[in-house]
C-alpha cells in the first residue's frame, strides 16, 4: 500500500484525510468488496485499513509524509515520482533507523539555541510575497489543503477554464451533522477583487449551490464587500490576503512559531532572603 498511498494522495491535490486516502486507494486498485470487508485479526478494523495505517507510518518516516493535528496528511513535494520509489528499500530503511533508534541512547534535553523570531509585519509581508510567489495550480492546492484543514470535507480542484472562475467545490460540515456545498474561487494576486467579480463568481454558482467562498491574497473593495452580502443573494464568504496569512499561521500551514524562553531575575526575592 506504500505506492498506491502517495498516488492517492497525489490524485487528490497532494493532501487529504484518511478517508479520502482509503476512497482513492480502493478506486486506484480496484478493490472488490470481498477484499474490503477481510477484517485485520479480532478487531473492527479492515486489513486495507490497517495496511493503510502501517503505510502513513512508513512513509511520514521515510520522509514523503507529513499529518496534522487535525489528521490530514500530504505529500512533502508535489514532485515525488511514484515510479522511482522502491516498496521494499522504504520498509528497510525506516526499519534500520528504528532498529538504530532503540539501541541508542535517550537524546540530549538540552534546549535547542534560541531563535531570534521576526517582528509581527516583518513575517507577515514574508509570508505574503510567498503566496503571490505560487503558480496558480499551487495556490488552488493551498486553498485546498486550507479548507481541509478547517474542517470541509470532499474537497476538490477543478481548475477548469470556461468554468466561470469556479477553482474548486467542497463539503463544509457543522457540529457533525448539517452540511452544505460550497464553491470557492482563489484569486493570487496584489490588487482589489471588485463588486464586478463577485457578480461574475456568483453567477457561475447559478443553480449549482447556494454558498460561495472566494480567497485572494489582496483585498476587496467596499462595493464588493457590500455585493458578497447582498440581501436577496446567494451569500459568498470573502478571506482577504491578512485573513489568509493569519488563518495559515493559526494551522500552522507554512509557518512555523517559536516559543522563546524569557528568564527575570526577581531582585525583590532575594531582599526577603
Amino acid at each position: 500500500m506504500l505506492i498506491p498511498t502517495i498516488q492517492a494522495l497525489q490524485a487528490l491535490g497532494g493532501s487529504g484525510t484518511i478517508e479520502e486516502i482509503y476512497e482513492q486507494v480502493v478506486q486506484l486498485l480496484n478493490l472488490p468488496d470481498q477484499v474490503l470487508e477481510i477484517t485485520h485479526g479480532s478487531t473492527s478494523q479492515s486489513e486495507v485499513e490497517y495496511r493503510l495505517a502501517w503505510s502513513r507510518t512508513y512513509l511520514k518516516k521515510y520522509g514523503l509524509l507529513e499529518n496534522s493535528a487535525r489528521g490530514v496528511w500530504s505529500l512533502v513535494s508535489t514532485s515525488i515520482n511514484p515510479a522511482n520509489l522502491d516498496a521494499r528499500e522504504i520498509v528497510k530503511a525506516v526499519r534500520d533507523v528504528d532498529k538504530k533508534k532503540s539501541i541508542a541512547s535517550e537524546p540530549s534535553d538540552e534546549p535547542s539555541e534560541a531563535i531570534e523570531t521576526p517582528d509581527e509585519l516583518a513575517w507577515q509581508q514574508q509570508l505574503h510575497q510567498m503566496l503571490l510567489s505560487l503558480d496558480p495550480s499551487a495556490f488552488e492546492r493551498l486553498a485546498q489543503r486550507l479548507l481541509r484543514e478547517s474542517g470541509f470535507i470532499q474537497v476538490q480542484v477543478t481548475g477548469k477554464s470556461g468554468d466561470g472562475g469556479i477553482d474548486g467545490v467542497g463539503i463544509a460540515r457543522i457540529n457533525g451533522f448539517l452540511s452544505f456545498h460550497v464553491l470557492f474561487q482563489c484569486k493570487r494576486y496584489q490588487g482589489s477583487v471588485t463588486s464586478s467579480q463577485i457578480r461574475d463568481f456568483r453567477g457561475a454558482m447559478q443553480g449549482r449551490t447556494d454558498k460561495g467562498l472566494l480567497i485572494t491574497t489582496g483585498t476587496f473593495t467596499r462595493d464588493a464587500i457590500k455585493e458578497a452580502t447582498r440581501d436577496g443573494a446567494p451569500p459568498i464568504d470573502l478571506i482577504d490576503g491578512e485573513q489568509l496569512v493569519q488563518r495559515l499561521k493559526e494551522l500552522g500551514l507554512g509557518v512555523e512559531i517559536t516559543m522563546i524562553e524569557s528568564v527575570e531575575v526577581d531582585a525583590d526575592w532575594f531582599t526577603k532572603i
